[in-house]
Formats: C-alpha cells, structure tokens, sequence
C-alpha cells in the first residue's frame, strides 16, 4: 500500500512527539475525505458552490459518543466502510472550520490514527498546532525558588531536544523548577529559549511537544531569555546547563528543511 506525505507525516507522529507539529502544519495544507454529499449535483472531481449545503456522516463511538470521521486518502476511508457511500474531498482548514465543537477521528480504521477534540481544534486553527499556550504577565515582583528537578523530565526533554534543530533562530533551551509562593503551592517547570529574532513561533510548537510528552499533573511555562543580569533569565544563564544548544548541523539542516517545503 503506497502512503501520501499526509498518512507517513501520521505515522511519525504516533511514535515521534517532535515530529507532531510538522504533522498538524502539513494537515491543515493538506485536502482530507469524508462521507457525505452535498445538495448541488456534481460528477468527479468539481469545486463546492458558494451556498452548497453538505451533510457528513456522523458515527459513534462504543459509548454513544458522536464522531465525524475524516481521512486522509480515498483509500483509508474505503478501508473503513463496509459498503458503497458517497464522500467528498475538501481542505483540511475548512472541514475544521466546518465541524467546529465536534469530536473528530482521523482514520479510524486505520493502524494509525488520531482523535481531535474540539479545543484541539480550536487551537488547530488558532495556532497551528493542538495546544494554545496560555500567556500570562507578572504584574508585580515576586520572588520564587529557583531550582533543578528532582523527578527529571526526561521524556519531555529528549522531545523537546529531539524537535528545537527544526528552528535554526533557537541558539540553546535551558530547564528549571520553580515555586511561585506559598499561595501556588504547586511548582512548574520552566523552559528557557534563548535564540535570535522572532522565536514565537519555536515557542508555540514546541509547547504542543512539552504538553504531549510533560508528566501529568506539572505545569509547564515557557520563557524567552533576554536579561542576562536579572532574575530566572540570570539564574539559567549562569547556572543552568542548558539541555539543548544548537550546532552546526542543526543550521544546516533547518536551512534545507526551509528550502525543500
């Protein structure tokens, strides 16, 4: 069975954490199928009218939970069907816009698979990505306790160091625990970027890889380093090994991945 770059971009996904954001920006570029039909006659392959009305098929999961299923070829959707239907094939970014609040399931009956809840969505057409990252601003100086984990997060970090060669703008990452005051009883992990120009984007990615791969029930905050004299950004710049520092290869090789896209 020969596979399209969307179903191989998957199937490094479901194994590979750093790879996940190259899935989810090739996915929202890509033309996805469904079932269904549209209420304006056509016969091949022909662009919707503006005003068309389309139906999708909805099924259920074992729990009665409603589902759209979607697909990333004709081929798997007619792997999952036991008998003829109709389909239609559109972008990927307007079915989202389409089914938004609904639960999705990409090829379901698939070895490979991945269902979207509907914040995933969301964010999908937000950010990009199945994660929004929260932002938030210290109005006011607090004092925290800085310091290294004691459970590290292994996981994450090899994801995190395994997808940062993808942005050749993030010179190092650097990782911390802090604890806030005793009104936050509940330390975060803190990952620190230092890079060059607009690293916004590095940052966005890859916290979608921090939040699949992060141990349950620790929050995660995310920060650009920029004062090399004053508070977290001192304390990791002076005392902190950082866990990812970029070579020269990494440049290289997030130079050809920008040029062959």
């Amino acid at each position: 069975m020969t596979q399209n770059k969307l179903e191989l971009a998957l199937q490094r996904a479901a194994t590979d954490p750093s790879s996940r954001p190259d899935f989810y920006r090739l996915l929202l570029e890509s033309e996805i199928y469904v079932i269904g039909s549209t209420n304006v006659p056509t016969e091949g392959r022909s662009l919707i009218p503006v005003g068309a009305k389309l139906s999708i098929v909805h099924w259920e999961k074992n729990d009665g939970t409603p589902v759209t299923p979607f697909f990333t070829s004709l081929e798997a959707l007619q792997r999952s069907l036991k008998e003829e239907s109709s389909f239609l094939a559109l972008p990927a970014r307007s079915f989202f816009e389409l089914v938004t609040g609904q639960t999705l399931v990409l090829n379901p009956a698939s070895s490979h698979g991945k269902e979207f809840f509907p914040n995933e969505v969301a964010s999908l057409l937000s950010s990009g990505v199945n994660h929004t990252p929260v932002q938030r601003t210290v109005q006011e100086q607090t004092k925290v306790l800085l310091g290294q984990p004691a459970n590290y997060p292994t996981q994450m970090v090899a994801a995190l160091k395994a997808f940062l060669p993808r942005h050749a703008n993030v010179q190092a990452a650097y990782l911390c625990l802090m604890q806030e005051s005793a009104a936050n009883p509940t330390p975060s992990l803190v990952v620190g970027f230092k890079g060059v120009g607009d690293i916004s984007v590095a940052m966005r990615e890859a916290g979608a890889v921090a939040a699949d791969t992060a141990q349950p029930g620790t929050p995660v905050d995310f920060m650009e380093i920029k004062d090399e004299e004053a508070g977290i950004d001192a304390y990791m710049l002076n005392s902190v090994e950082p866990f990812y520092k970029q070579s020269w290869s990494a440049k290289v090789s997030s130079f050809l991945r920008r040029k062959s896209r």
